[in-house]
């Protein structure tokens, strides 16, 4: 089974991935360091590694609207 993409959610509307924010060793396992830029849409997904970054608040933020539940 494939897992599904990470998710970050963010403030920020520009969003700097490389591929290795969390892996032991760095950037030497990611992929090229990319700027993301999240749209009207809410999220911005990487075409490196399908990391999904979603601005907190926005139209695609689940957790936001599953915590006013």
């Amino acid at each position: 089974m494939i897992d599904a993409p990470e998710i970050v959610r963010t403030a920020k509307k520009r969003n700097a991935c490389d591929g290795a924010t969390d892996i032991p060793g760095g950037a030497a396992l990611g992929h090229p360091r990319v700027w993301l830029e999240i749209d009207e849409k809410g999220y911005v997904d990487c075409g490196y590694c399908d990391r999904r970054f979603v601005m907190i608040g926005g139209p695609a933020d689940t957790a936001a609207s599953q915590s006013e539940e």
